[in-house]
């Protein structure tokens, strides 16, 4: 697929810092998909998003979007673009709507086209009921959603959005969740940054993990988490001689060491059927759990890895 985003060997180093933001920052984001940019603070996802986004520039490297030249051709890249930052860049004192007008008018909008754009996006966006109330009284979630819309009163094709979801409530997380699915579905290309796991498992078609200043890992969720490790099947008995015969039951089920440890058994295996036949083997033996987990890697044991093994590096 096109690129809709491309960085190449990006970096910036700010004055006085020990060590560079972004240190050879290599992505490339296919159009209409989610890119999720993972990593821990000071990793330097603000920093790529704000070279991509032309409100830093970069020391060495080359980054496109949407086809402009990040160098040469800022004025197209903003002209393509739409973004969300950390916190929200709407006036409280103003409407909902009045918010939405101002922009367009700021975008060059004439005022009959500002006014429809803001009623079509205040509807889109489930804030109707509010659209005429100061948004210094909206919660988290709508002035979330709010900020969002702004970002669409001129479409763009691709999408940035920092930290979507810092600080919301779960209903208000989901809520920002399903407007970005939206989003996607009408062609747009998000590249999100985020520190929840659970937010790029969830969203992402592809996810970006980021250590000092550089992508160290990186594919579709599914891919980072087969990176990781087995599925596990996780028993827990009511004698640790029933957890110690079921790992001997394990036998060929198992790809992996099978863990023993008091009243509790973990076996590493392939696939479901394999779950499906040691839980057979235990009921050939005799031997009935007290309970069974079936435990898949996430995100996060991919997450933990990548950050202890910088750790153990330095």
């Amino acid at each position: 697929m096109d690129a809709a985003i491309e960085a190449r060997a990006v970096r910036k180093h700010y004055r006085g810092a020990e060590r560079p933001a972004l240190d050879g920052f290599d992505l490339r984001v296919a159009a209409g998909t989610v890119c999720a940019l993972l990593g821990r603070n000071g990793a330097g996802k603000t920093t790529a998003v704000r070279i991509m986004t032309t409100l830093l520039a970069m020391d060495d490297g080359a980054a496109t979007v949407a086809g402009h030249d990040v160098r040469t051709d800022g004025d197209g890249v903003r002209r393509a673009i739409g973004l969300v930052g950390q916190n929200a860049a709407v006036d409280e004192i103003l409407g909902g709507r009045a918010n939405l007008v101002l922009f367009g008018r700021l975008r060059g909008l004439a005022k009959a086209a500002a006014r429809a754009r803001a009623d079509e996006l205040i509807s889109r966006f489930g804030l109707s009921d509010a659209a005429g109330r100061a948004v210094g009284t909206y919660s988290g979630g709508m002035r979330r959603r709010l900020d969002l819309a702004a970002s669409l009163v001129v479409p763009p094709s691709v999408l940035f959005v920092d930290e979507p979801t810092t600080g919301l409530d779960p209903d208000a997380r989901r809520d920002v969740w399903a407007t970005v699915r939206r989003l996607v579905d009408d062609g747009v290309t998000v590249l999100l940054t985020t520190q929840y796991l659970e937010e790029a498992d969830e969203l992402a078609d592809h996810v970006a993990m980021l250590r000092d200043g550089r992508v160290v890992l990186e594919g579709s969720p599914a891919e980072l988490t087969s990176l990781i490790g087995e599925t596990r099947v996780e028993a827990r008995f009511g004698a640790p001689d029933d957890a110690a015969a079921a790992g001997r039951a394990a036998g060929r089920y198992a790809v992996g060491p099978v863990e023993v440890s008091g009243v509790g058994v973990a076996v590493p295996v392939a696939d479901a059927g394999a779950v499906t036949g040691f839980c057979a083997a235990l009921a050939g033996a005799g031997l009935a759990p007290v309970d069974v987990a079936v435990r898949r890697p996430t995100l996060d044991d991919v997450f933990m890895h990548v950050n202890t093994v910088s750790e153990g590096t330095r």
